[in-house]
């Protein structure tokens, strides 16, 4: 049984316990915010958060995020070509972080979330138990996921020697930190429990349609 069954809805900002009044406006008793049943629009402003992170992540791969110079000499690199470049210069520990922090992790939210919003608005049968175990493991990567970002901050502050060697921040970085910002933001804007709506809202509505057909069905 979800709360909501039993007429219970949680303060989103105070999380005190309410019984849910279908009829009529409600505030919470303690901190006066309007309470929800689930997060308003929820889905609609996740899908809109996603796809403008889908889209800035072109640039921040196609434009260049750093310019690694050596004895006076260097191009703007990509995250790719800042990766191979990193290894060139013996600093693979730091690639490895940059490529992780920078190609998968984003690429693993992306694909992570919008799965979710597709499952929950197709009800898809998928695991409930699985998916909210993706959906906490995406919330919990999300504060990893400005490590490249720091990391390239901290290159540009310490790697300055003039022209023997120094490293420079491009657009690409601006790109990939406003891909960051949507997506942590996407993973709050997310309600999990329309997870367990999809699921066990789902098996209550068949049971109710049953219940109908056998009294209809008893009747005749």
């Amino acid at each position: 049984m979800r709360a909501l069954d039993a007429g219970i809805i949680v303060c989103g900002e105070c999380h005190k316990l309410e019984y849910l009044n279908e009829n009529e406006v409600q505030h919470c008793t303690r901190c006066g915010s309007k309470l929800h049943a689930r997060r308003p629009d929820s889905i609609a402003r996740t899908w809109a958060l996603l796809v403008t992170a889908a889209i800035l992540y072109i640039p921040a791969n196609i434009l260049p995020i750093m310019t690694v110079n050596f004895l006076g000499q260097g191009m703007p690199s990509t995250i790719m070509e800042g990766v191979v470049e990193l290894m060139h210069a013996d600093m693979l520990p730091i690639a490895m972080v940059v490529f992780v922090a920078s190609i998968l992790v984003p690429t693993f939210k992306l694909v992570g979330i919008a799965l979710l919003l597709y499952s929950v608005q197709r009800h898809q049968p998928m695991s409930a138990r699985q998916r909210i175990l993706m959906y906490r493991f995406i919330e919990w990567i999300g504060r990893w996921s400005m490590l490249d970002i720091f990391v390239i901050a901290i290159l540009v502050a310490v790697v300055n020697f003039g022209n023997l060697a120094s490293i420079e921040a491009n657009l690409g970085a601006a790109a990939f930190a406003s891909v960051v910002i949507l997506t942590m933001t996407a993973a709050v804007t997310f309600d999990p429990r329309l997870i367990w709506d999809n699921t066990f809202g789902a098996g209550k509505e068949e049971e109710r349609d049953a219940a109908v057909q056998g009294d209809g069905a008893g009747a005749r």
